[in-house]
């Protein structure tokens, strides 16, 4: 097997792992209530995401399948 022919220094290690750090999450504000979210998630206070409300999206898909449920079972 191949042999390095010289100890590698600490400094070249760590400029090699320097892209590893732990980079803190970059913070935007909500379009709709301005409170501060991270980005690309949900805003937790309205619900808004990309301009769109997601918390009503979900129950509207909801009742949906609920609606499905009841159609088929009177279907049979």
């Amino acid at each position: 097997m191949a042999e390095p022919k010289k100890r590698l220094t600490s400094a070249r290690s760590g400029a090699r792992r320097s892209h590893l750090a732990k980079k803190a999450k970059k913070l935007t504000n909500c379009t709709k209530c301005q409170a501060v979210i991270p980005s690309h998630q949900v805003c937790p206070k309205c619900g808004f995401y990309n301009g769109q409300d997601v918390l009503e999206l979900e129950r509207k898909e909801k009742e949906k399948a609920e609606r499905r449920k009841v159609e088929e079972k009177d279907h049979e």
